[in-house]
C-alpha cells in the first residue's frame, strides 16, 4: 500500500520520539481488511503532563511565540511545501488508516491540508492590533498575544485535515501545541510530526500523544498546563469536554455533529442536484459531519427523484480503496459498521421502505456497507433525527417553503445545509432561514480556508478557518498609557 514501511508509532515529545512511560501500545487496523496495520504508543498521564510541559517550555521560551508573524508565516508555508512534495505517501497513509479511496486522499486530504497550512501561513503576520479613541488623556491599544498551549483533539474521519484546521491557526498565532489524534486513526499525525521538524518548527512547539480517548485524552482535556482545548468529535463527548474545560474556565472551540438537510426544490435542476445528493451522503462513506443524510424533496418532484436514486445509487464504485476508481470505501471500524446497521434495522421495524441498499457488502474482510436510500419514515423518527455517521440517505417530501424550512430546522443539529433551486430570491430566502453555520447552494461541500466553518445548535460553537479561526487562538490585552 505505501512506498514506505509502517514502522511501531512512538510518541513525539519535545523533539524526541519515545515509548509510552508504561510500556502500553494500542493497534491499528486496516478497515478495508479487518488486518492489524501496525500499534501505537498509548500515552498515559506521565507521557500527557511530559507533553504539556515540552510545550509550556517551549511556549514561555520564546521559541515560537517570540518570532515574529512573518517568519511563524514562512515555517508554516515550509509546512504546506512539504505536504505536497510528499503527498503520494501522506495519501497512502491515510487511505490505509482511514479507508478512504486513495483518490479522494489525494483530491481532498492532502490538498486541502495543504492549502489550509498556507492560508494560516498568509495570515501569521496579520495579527493587527488596534488605537482607540478615548476622551482620556491617554493612549490607548488594543493587541491579540497567543493564549498558551493549546490541546488539539481531533476525530478519526478526517485526521489530517482536521489536525491542520486546529495546528494551523494555533501556531500562526505563535501558541504551542499538543496534539491527541484518535485512537483509530493516528499514523498521519505521526507523520506531520517529522513534517513539522524538518520544516523548522523548533523542539515542543508541535507534540502529538496518540493512545485512546479515556486514558490519553481525558489526561489531557484535565491537564492544569492547557490553555485552550480546540475539539472536533460527537456531540455526547463535546458536552463532556467543554464541561470539564468550563470548570477550569479553559476557552474551547468545538466541531460537534451534524446531521444536515438538502433541500431539493420542485424547480431544481435535477440532474446536478442527484449529483449533489449523492455526494453529500456518501462521501468518506457518509463519516462526514457537514453531509447531508437528510434529503427534502418537494413533492411534485418527490417520486421522479427517488426513482433516480433507486436507479443511481447502486452504481456508485464501492470497494477496495486502493483501488483508483472507488468512490466509496469501508466504514472506519467494526463499531462504525455495527451503529449503521442498527439503525437500518430499526428503520425496517419502523416500517420504512429501503430504496437502495440496506446491507453489508462482503469484501475482503472489511467493513463495508452498500450506500443505503431510505423512504416513508416519519420526522420523529430516531433515523431521521439522530446522526447515524454512515452512507444513509433518509427522504421526506414537504409541500411547501414554510414546511421545508420547519423540517431542516427540526433536528437538534446546526452545522451545514444545501439548497437546490434555480430561482435566486428563493435560495437567499431560504438561506437566511436554515438554521446552519453554513448553507451550500446548488452543490455540496464547497469549502475553502477562506471561509469560516462550524456549527449552531448542538453542532458547536467557534469558526474553523478564516481570521475568526486566527483570532479565536488570541487573547486580547489592553495597554493604555497616561500622556499627562
Amino acid at each position: 500500500m505505501t512506498t514506505f514501511e509502517i514502522e511501531p508509532g512512538r510518541l513525539f515529545i519535545g523533539g524526541q520520539w519515545r515509548d509510552a512511560a508504561d510500556g502500553a501500545r494500542t493497534e491499528v487496523v486496516d478497515p478495508s481488511r479487518g488486518t492489524v496495520v501496525t500499534t501505537v504508543a498509548e500515552a498515559g498521564a506521565a507521557d500527557v503532563d511530559a507533553a504539556v510541559r515540552a510545550a509550556r517550555e517551549a511556549f514561555d521560551g520564546g521559541a515560537w511565540s517570540g518570532l515574529s508573524g512573518r517568519e511563524r508565516g514562512r515555517i508554516l508555508q515550509r509546512v504546506a511545501d512539504l505536504i505536497r512534495e510528499n503527498a503520494d505517501d501522506i495519501a497512502r497513509l491515510e487511505s490505509l488508516d482511514v479507508g478512504k479511496p486513495i483518490s479522494l486522499c489525494h483530491a481532498v486530504d492532502v490538498t486541502n491540508a495543504a492549502n489550509d497550512y498556507e492560508h494560516f501561513a498568509a495570515l501569521a503576520h496579520s495579527l493587527d492590533g488596534s488605537v482607540r479613541d478615548t476622551p482620556m488623556n491617554a493612549l490607548a491599544y488594543v493587541k491579540r498575544e497567543p493564549l498558551g498551549v493549546v490541546a488539539a483533539i481531533t476525530p478519526f474521519n478526517f485526521p489530517l485535515i482536521l489536525a491542520g484546521s486546529k495546528i494551523g491557526p494555533a501556531l500562526a498565532a505563535g501558541n504551542t501545541v499538543v496534539h491527541k489524534p484518535a485512537d483509530e486513526t493516528p499514523l498521519s499525525a505521526l507523520y506531520m510530526a517529522r513534517l513539522f521538524q524538518k520544516a523548522g518548527v523548533p523542539d515542543g512547539v508541535v507534540n502529538v500523544v496518540t493512545g485512546t480517548g479515556p486514558v490519553t485524552g481525558e489526561a489531557l482535556l484535565r491537564h492544569r498546563g492547557i490553555d485552550k482545548v480546540a475539539f472536533t468529535g460527537s456531540t455526547a463527548i463535546g458536552r463532556h469536554v467543554a464541561s470539564v474545560a468550563g470548570e477550569a474556565l479553559k476557552p474551547v472551540t468545538m466541531e460537534l455533529g451534524g446531521n444536515a438537510a438538502h433541500i431539493v426544490f420542485e424547480d431544481a435542476d435535477l440532474e446536478k442536484a442527484v449529483g449533489a445528493v449523492i455526494k453529500a451522503f456518501v462521501f468518506n462513506t457518509g463519516q462526514f459531519c457537514m453531509g447531508g443524510p437528510r434529503l427534502l424533496v418537494s413533492r411534485p418532484v418527490y417520486g421522479t427523484l427517488l426513482g433516480i436514486l433507486a436507479d443511481a445509487v447502486p452504481g456508485v464504485p464501492v470497494g477496495d480503496p486502493r483501488d483508483p476508481e472507488t468512490v466509496v470505501g469501508p466504514m472506519a471500524g467494526e463499531k462504525h459498521l455495527k451503529k449503521v446497521e442498527e439503525y437500518v434495522d430499526l428503520a425496517r421495524k419502523e416500517g420504512a421502505r429501503i430504496v437502495a441498499g440496506g446491507e453489508r457488502l462482503d469484501l475482503d474482510g472489511g467493513y463495508y456497507y452498500k450506500p443505503t436510500v431510505i423512504a416513508d419514515l416519519a420526522n420523529d423518527s430516531r433515523v431521521v433525527q439522530e446522526e447515524i455517521f454512515g452512507p444513509v440517505l433518509t427522504v421526506q417530501p414537504f409541500d411547501s417553503e414554510d414546511e421545508a424550512v420547519e423540517l431542516a430546522n427540526s433536528t437538534p443539529y446546526g452545522l451545514a445545509s444545501g439548497i437546490q433551486t434555480t430561482s435566486l430570491a428563493r435560495a437567499h430566502r431560504i438561506a437566511d432561514r436554515v438554521q446552519a453555520g453554513i448553507v451550500w447552494i446548488n452543490d455540496w461541500a464547497m469549502l475553502d480556508p477562506a471561509v469560516p466553518f462550524g456549527g449552531v445548535k448542538d453542532s458547536g460553537f467557534g469558526r474553523v478557518y478564516g481570521s475568526e479561526a486566527l483570532a479565536a487562538y488570541t487573547k486580547v490585552k489592553s495597554v493604555v498609557v497616561s500622556l499627562d
